[in-house]
This record gives C-alpha cells, structure tokens and sequence, in this order.
C-alpha cells in the first residue's frame, strides 16, 4: 500500500547547470514550438468562451431559438464548450506526443550524458 515512488532506489542527483540548458538552442526550440501551440490554440479557445458568455448576455432571442424540441442554441453552444476542452486537449496531446516529447528527450539524455561524463572526469562514479 507504499508509494513505490517513494521506496524505489533513488539515484544521486545530476549536476546541471540549469541557466545553460535553458539558454541552449535545443531548449529555445522546445519553448518556441510549446508556445507555438500554445498561445493561438490558447487565444482562440478564449475568444470562443468569451463569445459565448456575450451572446449569452446580450444575444436572447439568438440563444433561445430552438434547433430541435426543447433543445436552444445555448444549450448546444453550451455543449459545445465542453467538446472544445476535450478536443483540445486531445489534440494537445497529440502535438506533445509527436512534436515536444523527441525534444525534450534530446535535451534530457544530452544532459545526462554532460553530467556522466562530467562525474567520470571528477573521478566519481555513479
């Protein structure tokens, strides 16, 4: 019932300089792609919320036309905010998965490799 997290052998921590790494162009192009997604998709899902709550404000006859039985434009465009969270969050992950994780998994095993090799010049073995 442990965490095996927390019972699991630990490894000595890595040596880095982080203001290195985060100055090397690997790095600037991981932020640069991440921000690339991120901030339109950001906008973009901000501007239709935002669109939703002033036609929900000011636009009742528009919101309150039925498209089918009981159903109104509000309670689909409502929905419809649901489906975008969802939507973009797979669609997030996909980018991650295929665009940002092969980057950051350069970065990650070059700078273990520095610091292996780094210990093994200092005469410390991990």
């Amino acid at each position: 019932m442990g965490n095996e997290a927390l019972s699991a052998e630990t490894t000595t921590p890595l040596d880095v300089d982080y203001r290195a790494v985060q100055q090397s162009p690997e790095f600037q192009t991981l932020r640069r792609t991440h921000r690339s997604f991120v901030f339109p998709v950001l906008g973009a899902c901000l501007a239709w919320y935002l669109a939703y709550v002033l036609l929900a404000s000011y636009a009742h006859d528009f919101m309150s036309t039925p498209v089918f039985g009981s159903i109104n434009m509000a309670m689909l465009l409502g929905l419809a905010q649901v489906v975008t969270t969802f939507a973009v969050t797979t669609w997030y992950v996909h980018f991650a998965n295929r665009r940002l994780d092969p980057l950051a998994t350069e970065i990650r095993e070059e700078i273990e490799a520095d610091a292996a090799a780094a210990s093994v010049t200092a005469g410390v073995t991990r």
